[in-house]
């Protein structure tokens, strides 16, 4: 287990029980025995045990080592030897008076970063354990669902445009198509009739014809009749 996942396990672990001023400090550049140094309060010996054994439930389920556990007979002073990482659980009083950050607080870590890095570390896996295959399929990401809905507005827009462009370029109506289709049934010819007007000329010639036939009749009315 590398260093900062202990060290955020270790502080979940105090925190989960209520722990005050929880101090962490990085020793690597003062001894090689450990990296990392918590000192912590327990305003109580059944608290300090607590804390103690919060640790150690917490490292070992995830699968570090302790290496031992000293003071908890008295409960004044509890430290839990994980280690790369000591931890000293102390009553306020015992504290004061050793003032272990003095001599191993040169470089504190922020308490900030160290919950950063415990959020990140909660959701990875421990010790090297294979992660969980995503199949392609099943990522979808936000320019593919803003492309897919970009299209799909698109899409309908283009069909009605092309709609009223057929309306208005064709000359066939729905109206003028049913009534093709009728006159195609009916067996007369398509389109429509348009009556025309006859000019004045037609008109008197037509008068003119009439009256020179008006004599010609009347005189063959005369002789089938006997007058």
């Amino acid at each position: 287990m590398d260093i900062k996942t202990l060290q955020a396990l270790v502080i979940d672990a105090l925190e989960d029980v209520k722990a005050q001023d929880i101090k962490v400090f990085d020793t690597a550049h003062l001894t090689s025995l450990f990296d990392r140094i918590a000192v912590v309060s327990g305003t109580s010996n059944r608290q300090t045990k607590a804390l103690a054994a919060s640790v150690r439930d917490r490292v070992k389920e995830n699968g570090g080592k302790i290496m031992s556990i000293e003071g908890e007979d008295t409960g004044e002073w509890v430290l839990v030897d994980l280690g790369d990482m000591i931890v000293h659980i102390m009553q306020p009083a015992i504290r004061a008076y050793y003032r272990l950050e003095e001599i191993w607080g040169e470089k504190e870590i922020k308490l900030g970063a160290a919950k950063r890095i415990s959020q990140r570390t909660a959701s990875e896996p421990i010790d090297g354990a294979p992660k969980k295959a995503t199949g392609r399929h099943l990522t979808v990401t936000k320019a593919s669902v803003l492309t897919t809905e970009e299209d799909a507005s698109a899409k309908p827009v283009r069909k009605t445009t092309a709609r009223k462009t057929m309306s208005k370029d064709s000359s066939e109506t729905p109206v003028a198509a049913k009534r093709a289709r009728k006159t195609a049934a009916s067996g007369q010819p398509a389109g429509k009739t348009v009556k025309v007007a006859k000019t004045k000329t037609a008109v008197v010639s037509a008068k003119t014809a009439a009256a020179r036939k008006a004599p010609a009749k009347r005189a063959a009315t005369r002789t089938k009749t006997g007058d």
